[in-house]
Parts: C-alpha cells; structure tokens; sequence
C-alpha cells in the first residue's frame, strides 16, 4: 500500500514540477508587421482577433480527436473487410465443391439412363417381372424397388445440392455488396483522418519553436490539472487490487512499447494507435478483444472504476474514440495522438466514459 502511494507521490510531483518549471508568459501566434501606407490592411484582417496559444491548443486537441474518432471508423471497416473476406473465400470454395458433385451426381444419373436404354427401355428388374417364373417375378420386383430408390436418391441429392450452391452464390454476392461499402467507409474514414491530422498539423507549423515548446507545457498542464482533480474526488483511493495473471501479461506488453510512435490504423510492432496498443496487448496475454476502443466498449464487461484493476481498459471520451490500460497507481499506458509516443499518463487526465475488462 506504501509503494502505492509512494508511486501516486511521484508522479503528483513529478507534474507539479512541469508546472511549476514551465514560464509563466503566454504566448500569442506571432502579430504581423504594421501595414505600411502603400498596404493598408484590410478591414476583415485587422479586426480579427489573434487565438491565444491556449486557444490553438485547444483547436489542436479537437483536431486529433475527430482524427481518433476516424480512426477508429477505419478500423472497424478494415475488421469487417477481412471478415467479409474470408467468408467471401469459404464460399467460393463451396461453389467449387458444390459445382465438382453435381457434375458428379449428373455422371451417375447419366449411367443409370444409359443402361436402362441398352436394356431395350426397360431397367433389369422390369425384365425379371415379366418372367413366368415367381421367384424371378420377386426378384424383378425388388430390383425395380432399389432402382427406383437409387434413382431417387441421386435426383434428390442433386437438387439439393443445387439449392445449396444458389444460395452460396447469393451469400458470396450479399458479401461482395458488403466489402465493397465497407471499403467506401474505410476510404472516407482515411481521407477524414488525412484532413484532420494535416489541419492540426498546419497549426503546429505556424508557431515558433518557443511557443510549440511552450504548446507541450500546456498540454502537459492540462492533462495534471485533470488528473489532480481526479485524484482530489477520492476515486484512487478504493483502487488496491491485484491484476489477474494473464493481465500482469498484458501490462507487460503495453508498457514495453513505451516510447514507439503513434500510427493510425497501426497494430505493431514498430507503431500502435491507441486501441492497436490495447488489443495486441491483450492478444499477446492469450485473450483476443475487439480491435476498436468503440466495439471494446460496446462489447467487453464493463466495471466501476472503484473496482478497477491492473489490465483494465479504460475508455475516454463520450463518443468511446480513446482508449488506454490501467496499469496502477492512479496511471494508464496509452499511445495518445499523432506526434506523440506510446508513453505512462495519469488515469484521470482525459474524460473518462467508463471502464471494461477483457478477462472477465
């Protein structure tokens, strides 16, 4: 329980003295040069008001996370394609098959009538019935009885195998249909990303290396003020126990990707995304979980946040577009945005909407 504390102390410090090192001067983008009397400014660009760095940062973080709700659309699209994929391969199989017996079942009811033509019209056993001779005459019957079943039989089967293949063409069209919508989805989920990332991207790019260090700081300091208000409601303190074993496995593999870049649509091994990180975490732990942070959501069981254990997933915001694992002490392993690392955060830095847990 010391070591707990001890922990939550360092990282509580560990921000403070971000805060408290950081310059108390805030940034403001850059004021353009006075117009000279050959250019005066327009009237549309004096009035607008310069955006505080504050305000940037904001814009930014709003960019990211439409661009993480994209992602995470992208990604659903992509599971689904390899699903519809696959089916789309078992049932051409199935075709083949179904084609390769019916030509089959058509070969022996093509023998069947051709013996029946070589005897003069009549099967075998028809012939024995018109013998004088009872025990032939009974021996005639029986065989027109086998024929007659035999015969039905294979018709039968090649109706029904007929059916069978009908309906694998149709599955196999319904399935095409869907693949191809899927990856209509999967291309405007990529080009909402694309522009998302590339707007918040030109942000960044218009400030001065100061002030994009300065841009850090205050993300640094909003993500400790939350999670210094999240600390202050009391919720760490009911959270002491234990993770499961194959969640001790799970822990592992995230925080040993501590340090590798974030990369939409990316599951490993040089780059994750966030829920990239959580499901091969989990997968390496020998319990394969939904690969979005919405279906994770939608799909795991989901538990109080006072029972929280190590190996937990915690979802963030209302739309379920982020997610990262508990792995103690009030922290979370996550790989958080573009430009940014696979890097230890505070629990309650971001909003949370709820926690789930893979190895209920």
């Amino acid at each position: 329980m010391n070591r707990r504390h001890c922990a939550a102390a360092a990282i509580t410090l560990v921000c403070a003295l971000t805060v408290l090192t950081a310059p108390v001067q805030a940034f403001a983008a850059p004021a353009p040069p006075p117009p000279s009397a050959s250019q005066p400014a327009s009237g549309s660009e004096a009035a607008k008001p310069k955006k505080t760095l504050e305000e940037v940062r904001e814009e930014i973080d709003a960019l990211y996370r439409k661009a993480g709700a994209a992602t995470d659309a992208y990604n659903l699209a992509e599971e689904k394609a390899k699903k519809q994929s696959g089916e789309i391969v078992k049932l051409a199989r199935a075709i083949v098959e179904g084609q390769a017996k019916i030509a089959g079942l058509k070969n022996q009811a093509g023998a069947q009538a051709r013996e029946q033509y070589r005897s003069g019209g009549l099967p075998p056993g028809a012939q024995l019935m018109l013998s004088d001779d009872p025990q032939l005459f009974l021996d005639g019957v029986n065989r027109v009885r086998e024929g007659q079943q035999a015969a039905q039989g294979v018709l039968g089967e090649l109706t029904r195998t007929q059916q069978d293949l009908e309906t694998y063409t149709q599955d196999a069209s319904t399935n095409w249909k869907k693949l191809e919508a899927g990856r209509l989805k999967q291309a405007a989920a990529k080009k909402e990303i694309n522009a998302q990332i590339a707007a918040a991207k030109k942000l960044e790019s218009r400030l001065k290396k100061e002030e994009r260090a300065r841009l850090l700081e205050l993300e640094q300091e909003a993500e400790y003020k939350q999670q210094t208000a999240w600390l202050s409601s009391g919720a760490l303190k009911d959270i002491n126990r234990e993770a499961s074993a194959s969640g001790k496995k799970a822990v592992a593999f995230a925080t040993s990707q501590i340090g590798k870049p974030y990369r939409w649509g990316a599951e490993g091994p040089r780059s994750y995304d966030c829920s990239g990180l959580t499901s091969q975490a989990w997968a390496a732990a020998g319990r394969p979980i939904p690969r979005t942070s919405q279906e994770q959501w939608r799909l795991l069981p989901h538990i109080a946040i006072k029972d929280m254990r190590p190996g937990d997933l915690i979802i963030y915001h209302s739309d379920a577009s982020h997610v990262g694992m508990y792995v103690g002490d009030g922290a979370i392993v996550h790989s958080p945005r573009p430009g940014r690392n696979v890097t230890l955060a505070g629990a309650g830095s971001m909003q949370i909407l709820g926690v789930v847990r893979p190895d209920k």
